[in-house]
C-alpha cells in the first residue's frame, strides 16, 4: 500500500512494509526442513519448516525479538542481526536484499568476491576483440576483460585482486604514469559516479573501507572526495596515452549488467583512423610496455 505526498510523490506505509516482512520471513522460514540444520524432526509440527523458536536460536538472537520481527512490529534491527537471519535461512543474495529493504535498513551487503558474472559476459568481452572492453563494479573494481583491453592496459590487469580498481590505480600512482590523458576531467567524472554508487551503500563495510583506505593513500582523493559532487555513469570521450603508440581517442560506451549487481560493460571505441591503427598495433604487440620510464625509489606498495 501507497500514499501519496503533498508533492506528488509515492511512499510505502510503514506498517504495509513490516507486514510484507513478517511474511516474507515466514515464507523463508517454512521451506527449511529441521533435517537441514541439524535439528530433530520432531514428533508434533503444526507448520512445515523451522519454529520462530529455532530460527532464533540458530541466529543467535532472542526469541520475543525475532517474534516481534515476524510480527510485523516497529523494531529497529542491525546489520550483524539480519545477517545472521539471513545465514540461517539460507537466503541469495536477491532474498537478503529484499529482507534489507524490507526491514528499512540501507546496508544491503554485497558479495565478499567479484563473482557473479554471467559466464556469457566474457563471451561477449572476447567477441568484441579489437575493441577494448572491461566490467566494472559500481566501486569500479575491474570484473573481467578482453585481450585488447589488456594490452592498452597491462599495468592494471597485473594487480592483484585487492587493487585491481581504476580510480586506486589512477590516484595511487603516479601522474606520470598514468594512462589518461584528460585525466583532471575523468577522474572527477569517475569520482562523481562512485559518490553516487556510495549513496546507495551507505554503512557497508565494503564501500566504507574502500573510501577509507583510497582516501589515506591519495589526498587528492580525499579533497575531491570532500566536494559531494554526484553522476551516472554514461558515454564519454577518452584519450589515453601509450608509450609504444601515442594518443588513442576513444568513445566509451556503458551498457548495465543483470549480473551482478551495479556492474557495467564499458567498451572504448577509437574516435579516428590513427588511433585504430594503434588499438591494432598494440593488439599485435602485447609485450609494449605502457610507460617507457622507471622511478628510481618506487613508491611503497600500498594495500586496500
Amino acid at each position: 500500500m501507497t500514499t501519496t505526498t503533498p508533492g506528488g510523490r509515492q511512499k510505502t506505509v510503514p506498517g504495509t512494509r513490516r507486514a510484507e516482512l513478517g511474511a516474507f520471513l515466514r515464507s523463508r522460514r517454512e521451506r527449511i526442513t529441521p533435517e537441514t540444520v541439524g535439528l530433530p524432526p520432531g514428533l508434533r509440527r503444526r507448520t512445515p519448516g523451522l519454529r520462530r523458536e529455532e530460527v532464533a536460536l540458530l541466529a543467535g538472537v532472542g526469541v520475543t525479538w525475532y517474534t516481534w520481527l515476524e510480527q510485523g512490529r516497529p523494531i529497529n534491527a542491525s546489520v550483524q542481526v539480519l545477517d545472521a537471519i539471513s545465514r540461517t535461512l539460507g537466503l541469495d543474495q536477491a532474498e537478503r536484499e529484499h529482507l534489507y529493504r524490507l526491514a528499512d535498513v540501507s546496508a544491503v551487503p554485497e558479495p565478499d568476491t567479484c563473482g557473479g558474472l554471467e559466464p556469457a559476459t566474457q563471451v561477449i568481452l572476447d567477441r568484441l576483440d579489437p575493441l577494448p572492453a572491461a566490467v566494472y563494479n559500481g566501486r569500479y573494481d575491474l570484473l573481467a576483460w578482453n585481450e585488447t583491453y589488456s594490452c592498452l592496459f597491462p599495468n592494471v590487469v597485473v594487480q592483484p585482486v585487492a587493487t585491481r580498481n581504476a580510480l586506486w590505480q589512477l590516484f595511487v600512482a603516479r601522474e606520470c604514469c598514468s594512462p589518461i590523458v584528460n585525466r583532471a576531467e575523468e577522474l572527477a567524472q569517475m569520482l562523481a559516479t562512485l559518490r553516487a554508487g556510495f549513496g546507495r551503500h551507505l554503512g557497508e563495510p565494503a564501500w566504507t573501507e574502500f573510501v577509507r583506505a583510497l582516501s589515506a593513500a591519495s589526498g587528492e582523493f580525499a579533497r575531491m572526495w570532500a566536494t559531494h559532487d554526484v553522476a551516472r555513469p554514461g558515454n564519454r570521450i577518452k584519450i589515453f596515452r601509450h608509450s609504444a603508440v601515442g594518443q588513442i581517442r576513444t568513445t566509451s560506451t556503458s551498457m548495465a549488467l543483470s549480473s551482478p549487481q551495479e556492474a557495467r560493460m564499458v567498451v572504448y571505441t577509437p574516435m579516428d583512423e590513427e588511433s585504430r591503427e594503434r588499438v591494432a598495433w598494440l593488439r599485435t604487440h602485447p609485450e609494449a610496455p605502457a610507460v617507457a620510464h622507471s622511478h628510481r625509489h618506487p613508491a611503497p606498495p600500498r594495500r586496500l
